[in-house]
């Protein structure tokens, strides 16, 4: 399988892998940029994608960044038929200002296969051993 990147700026940095086995391609900083604790900040990666018929991308962390530096990725998901530029949602969750440089890796692009249910409305649905406990139900 292969994946199409369209460079839409000079500062654009192709995806990588470090190692041939790893389930993100890498997702480089198109620019300078900085983040204040708390805030969030919509970066550019310069780039835009044609995700695989049947399969939607998945923008995550990347481990490194949020474990020394706090900075977290939100709302991940480019569906297949999105052309628009690649750009990263993070959120600095630490307590002082973290900088990234043009060229920086920011997250992670991880393709995954997707099925399309239909919604429909049931007035039951069925038992199972767990049914409703949640958020923390099932630890002490």
């Amino acid at each position: 399988m292969i994946i199409q990147f369209k460079k839409l700026s000079p500062n654009a940095t192709l995806p990588t892998r470090a190692n041939p086995t790893d389930a993100g391609l890498d997702l480089y900083s198109a620019e300078d940029f900085s983040i204040e604790p708390g805030q969030r900040f919509l970066a550019k990666t310069g780039l835009a994608v044609a995700v695989p018929e049947g399969h939607y991308g998945r923008v995550a962390d990347r481990s490194g960044n949020a474990w020394k530096l706090g900075v977290h990725c939100l709302a991940g998901v480019v569906d297949e038929a999105y052309r628009g530029e690649l750009g990263i949602v993070l959120l600095n969750t630490s307590q002082a200002k973290v900088a990234f440089r043009k060229g920086d890796r920011i997250a992670q692009f991880i393709i995954e296969k997707i099925s399309y249910p239909t919604p429909v409305e049931v007035s039951e649905l069925d038992e199972t051993k767990r049914g409703a406990g949640g958020f923390g139900s099932t630890g002490k």
